[in-house]
């Protein structure tokens, strides 16, 4: 699958690592833009934690104007310039006429991602719910999400869930599509979404970086 992915209307690119941007109507939305190429003016930037390879100010001001607003938990807000819109797991806002959930995304088996330290999103954009996981394991939270069109889900270990782990919570959160990320750049290879997609039995698409 190429660098663009279109779903009713929706572009989906995928910018490497967990790194998306999505497009819909003129409205342009980032998810953790991280050593991207894009400069694309964002209307919304969604970050789901501070570390340095999901919170990028340089790569954030790459794609950021007037108008853009950063929607994140208060710690990224205090790492980042310009209009923000704070979040908390388990709240749901509206920017910019997208109805957006935070929910939480935190490591069980490890320590990386205590609970409560970042976020994933699930936002509904031209009727479709969207779920950024953000960085997190398989987590008891995620019976609760409702069903999903499109995940980006996390399967490279070690920071995060593993292909494996991955085609569970995707079974999980019923979700129709699924969508590989974080791997390629720091850890994880191909080969993991390669497994994570003889694993899940819906429907996995594996994107090449834009």
């Amino acid at each position: 699958m190429g660098g663009c992915l279109e779903i009713e209307g929706i572009e989906f690119h995928w910018l490497g690592h967990s790194a998306f941007k999505l497009k819909h109507s003129g409205l342009v939305i980032y998810f953790d833009p991280y050593q991207i190429k894009s400069t694309e003016k964002a209307d919304i930037v969604f970050i789901t934690h501070e570390h340095y390879d999901h919170c990028s100010p340089e790569d954030i001001a790459k794609i950021q104007s007037n108008e853009t607003t950063i929607v994140c938990n208060e710690s990224v807000a205090g790492k980042v310039e310009g209009s923000t819109e704070i979040v908390s797991a388990g709240e749901e806002i509206e920017v910019k006429g997208i109805r957006v959930k935070a929910v939480p995304a935190y490591n069980t088996d490890k320590t990386f991602h205590p609970k409560g330290f970042g976020l994933g999103f699930i936002i509904e954009l031209n009727g479709k719910r969207i779920y950024h996981a953000g960085d997190t394991d398989l987590i008891p939270e995620m019976h609760s999400f409702g069903v999903v069109d499109v995940a980006l889900l996390p399967v490279g270990g070690t920071y995060t869930m593993n292909a494996t782990q991955a085609a569970e919570a995707a079974a999980t959160i019923g979700a129709k599509l699924a969508v590989p990320m974080h791997y390629g750049s720091i850890v994880g290879s191909k080969e993991d979404a390669e497994k994570f997609s003889k694993m899940f039995s819906g429907k996995t698409i594996i994107m090449e970086r834009e």
